[in-house]
């Protein structure tokens, strides 16, 4: 009897989560948020999966569901690449350099610390270099 109730509540959130995970997927807005959709949509599926292996009882369901789970993620894995190959990795890419800050020195007062020279690590590259020349 409480079994039974807790298919059905979960079937409702399951069903529920699959037409939210379904609108997002086609409203989007970008590439990567139907990407996300979709992989969590593969979650959700192996989700009613689990649910028929209880109800019905066969473990063969089981096993149907982590081979899901393996090749949702392959998959997302493939649309990743392949967004960021489309993108050329502009999307999210590193930013640029900051300034290094100088070190805390906790015993120095301020007017004995060393300021921090501006593209230290930027020169120290190029005197490397220019010696390997």
């Amino acid at each position: 009897m409480i079994l039974a109730a807790a298919l059905w509540i979960a079937l409702v959130v399951l069903g529920l989560a699959f037409l939210l995970t379904v609108w997002r997927v086609v409203r989007g807005p970008t590439l990567p948020d139907r990407v996300v959709a979709l992989d969590m949509l593969v979650g959700i599926v192996i989700g009613f999966i689990a649910l028929i292996a209880i109800r019905t009882g066969f473990t063969l369901y089981i096993d149907i569901a982590i081979s899901l789970g393996l090749v949702g993620f392959l998959a997302t894995v493939a649309f990743a690449r392949f967004i960021l190959a489309r993108h050329g990795g502009e999307e999210g890419g590193e930013a640029p350099p900051a300034e290094i800050p100088a070190p805390e020195h906790p015993g120095l007062p301020a007017e004995r610390r060393k300021p921090a020279r501006k593209g230290k690590i930027d020169e120290m590259a190029g005197s490397r270099r220019r010696k390997a020349r």
